[in-house]
């Protein structure tokens, strides 16, 4: 926030910057990967301990027993329900394992694996006073010796499963390679001396353009990971027992998530964005709400939302914000007759490699 232009972001990113003056120029800069984004806001959690991958991998909907030094793989915590309660990305460094997390994650998320761990050799510590986070959408020269996590987004990781219904080669998330470094909280403005910066805003817009939930954004209290196509980075559907399996198993085999994501290109006569929440309305009935919104540097104002399963894929939508209404045209993220894999057709939905 001490450089020039910043103008302070909005929950839940208040802390860094929305923005340095042009967001449209940041947002190109930080496409092009000569930009990079201060994260900071961002939770930090350190799992330490002989025994951490075997208790996270106890607990979370991933695999990560043979997560090696460097690697970066997408974990879940779930209810019993199979709600989604926390999602970390974590990266292990040969010692510790560091989870990247929302602000509002950290401390509660630390206190819940330290009250998990009884007997294991394991300290959970809210690490996020000490460490920062900064965001690029390619590997940064300078940033070598630093621990990364880079997003497995779109890749079907091991034991995941697609439920877009769409040629993988085609998906947008493909366009954008993901990083966040961790840097020491004292080293940050140093760090980021001299460096083209962008905004959260420059993030945003890139990361909706590509498909990617995010926590406390496109999720509420009754999120299942199958309504977002989490499955595809999250979820190892092979691995052994974890709390919500039962759920993620059943709704995958069985049923289909109740809700779906859907990417909204929206009228940009307005010259304005509906806030998250607003209405999706079908005709005169509400059927879902905005989740997330911004304007794009090449295909203008874009959005997330979650809609109901049954919404067809190609009528037209219109978001409602007060006053404001804006027409909008969806593409489908989650195929709406995703999950029921028993007794599916092969070919119809990607599976698991």
């Amino acid at each position: 926030m001490s450089r020039p232009g910043a103008v302070e972001a909005s929950q839940p990113d208040a802390g860094v910057a929305a923005h340095y003056g042009d967001p449209l120029r940041e947002q190109r800069l930080l496409a092009g990967g000569t930009a990079v984004v201060d994260l900071s806001h961002r939770g930090v959690v350190t799992v330490a301990g002989e025994d951490r991958l075997n208790l996270l991998n106890t607990l979370s909907s991933q695999l990560l027993l043979d997560l090696k030094p460097g690697q970066s793989r997408e974990t879940l915590l779930l209810t019993l329900q199979g709600r989604i309660e926390y999602d970390a990305r974590i990266i292990d460094d040969g010692d510790t394992s560091w989870l990247i997390v929302e602000s509002f994650e950290a401390e509660g998320l630390a206190a819940w694996l330290t009250s998990m761990k009884f007997m294991m050799r394991v300290e959970a510590v809210d690490a996020t006073d000490r460490w920062a986070v900064v965001g690029a959408a390619a590997a940064q020269p300078g940033f070598e010796g630093r621990l990364g996590w880079q997003d497995p987004w779109p890749e079907i990781g091991a034991g995941g499963y697609a439920y877009t219904g769409i040629d993988e080669p085609e998906h947008p998330g493909r366009d954008l390679t993901w990083f966040e470094y961790l840097v020491p909280a004292d080293e940050l403005e140093d760090t980021l001396a001299g460096r083209e910066l962008a905004g959260v805003w420059a993030a945003e817009a890139l990361r909706i353009a590509a498909w990617r939930p995010r926590f406390g954004l496109e999720t509420d209290e009754k999120t299942i990971p199958h309504e977002l196509d989490l499955l595809r980075t999250a979820v190892h559907l092979a691995k052994g027992c974890y709390k919500g399996q039962e759920t993620v198993a059943r709704v995958h085999n069985l049923g289909h998530p109740p809700r779906r994501l859907v990417f909204l290109q929206l009228d940009g006569s307005q010259h304005t964005l509906p806030d998250a929440g607003s209405e999706v309305r079908l005709g005169e009935r509400t059927v879902g709400r905005v989740t997330s919104a911004a304007q794009h540097y090449e295909m203008g104002p874009v959005a997330l939302a979650v809609v109901k399963r049954s919404v067809d894929p190609a009528a037209q939508l219109v978001v409602v914000d007060g006053d404001e209404s804006y027409d909008a045209s969806q593409e489908t993220i989650v195929a709406p007759d995703a999950g029921k894999v028993v007794g599916r057709p092969t070919g119809l939905l990607r599976g698991p490699r």
